[in-house]
């Protein structure tokens, strides 16, 4: 596979979500970058806006398998990694395997779990694995997780710790729509469809194995300059730095942010990244993984992603980025 063969594909598979979610073009390329990146995707926003639609269409336009949980107050971890059964015909435990045992698990209103259950993710989030009484699994790759959570209906829920929100590469918030005539396409599809989940009408671009070659292709092709790897670690630097921030940016928010990158180069069709690929994900990738002092947070000042796009605005990009 050649990084033309992937650029085909990538609009190939925006094309076919955009067929059956109505949105705009930048938020399906940071999905498609952050899968491409093997990154967790977390989705923030009001109810009814399509994010469960989102995540289901682009798991099967990927053609990966996938598996949805939803997130209830009684749930258990056996429930997403699985447990051992005994058999009383073969007279031994086998493993019943959850559902995290998918290339995209679609874990829908996150924070309705406590955090006993949403702590089962974080093995399988960073090293892409589960333990089960004591035996290590390991999960077929691609596995990436693309979850959702409502942020104004706060009764019942559980927010997610720090330590999780980490492991999310990208979060994202799907909006309303911008324009009389999309509202309208919305209700015109749905009147097409002829039913509330069309997942069953879309038609796989790819398969598993080929979306991992892909993640792997881009892993090891697109090139990244050294000033562009310095432009990020001086940005991540300058969130632990900046008056209005308790706690910074970790280090997987350099790498994550150079990683989904290299993604939105081949997207863009280049086999480079420039100062823009950066600044185009950055919000989304670090915002999240900041806490503001107290007394910002109350006020409501500013917020984490204006204090990145402060960062940002004054941290001067490389010119003269080096191509491969």
């Amino acid at each position: 596979m050649r990084l033309e063969e992937v650029k085909e594909l990538c609009d190939s598979i925006t094309k076919t979500v955009e067929n059956y979610f109505v949105g705009e073009v930048p938020l399906l390329n940071k999905i498609l970058c952050a899968g491409l990146a093997n990154g967790h995707i977390l989705f923030e926003d009001y109810p009814g806006l399509g994010k469960t639609l989102l995540a289901k269409t682009f798991a099967k336009a990927t053609g990966c398998t996938w598996r949805r949980v939803q997130f209830t107050p009684d749930l258990m971890p056996s429930d997403i990694i699985g447990t051992k059964v005994w058999r009383m015909n073969s007279g031994e435990f086998t493993l019943e395997r959850g559902p995290v045992f998918t290339n995209i698990l679609l874990a829908d209103e996150i924070n309705r779990s406590p955090p006993k259950v949403q702590s089962a993710l974080l093995e399988c989030m960073e090293e892409k694995q589960v333990t089960i009484e004591g035996d290590t699994h390991k999960l077929e790759a691609p596995f990436f997780v693309m979850a959702t959570q409502n942020p104004i209906e706060l009764e019942g829920t559980y927010p997610l710790p720090e330590a999780q929100m980490d492991r999310f590469l990208i979060k994202l918030s799907t909006g309303y729509v911008n324009s009389l005539e999309k509202e309208y396409l919305i209700l015109k599809r749905r009147n097409n469809w002829m039913q509330d989940d069309p997942t069953d009408l879309i038609e796989p671009v790819a398969t598993n194995e080929t979306f991992h070659e892909m993640q792997t292709l881009i892993e090891r092709d697109v090139h990244i300059d050294d000033q562009i790897l310095m432009y990020i670690s001086d940005i991540v630097r300058k969130t632990r730095e900046n008056q209005y921030v308790e706690v910074g940016s970790s280090p997987r928010g350099g790498l994550s942010l150079s990683k989904i990158s290299k993604a939105l180069a081949v997207v863009h069709g280049r086999d480079f990244v420039t100062p823009d690929d950066v600044k185009f994900v950055v919000q989304d990738v670090l915002a999240h993984r900041i806490i503001l002092k107290m007394e910002y947070e109350l006020d409501r000042q500013t917020d984490t992603r204006e204090v990145i796009k402060e960062i940002v605005e004054k941290i001067e990009p490389p010119i003269d980025v080096v191509r491969r």
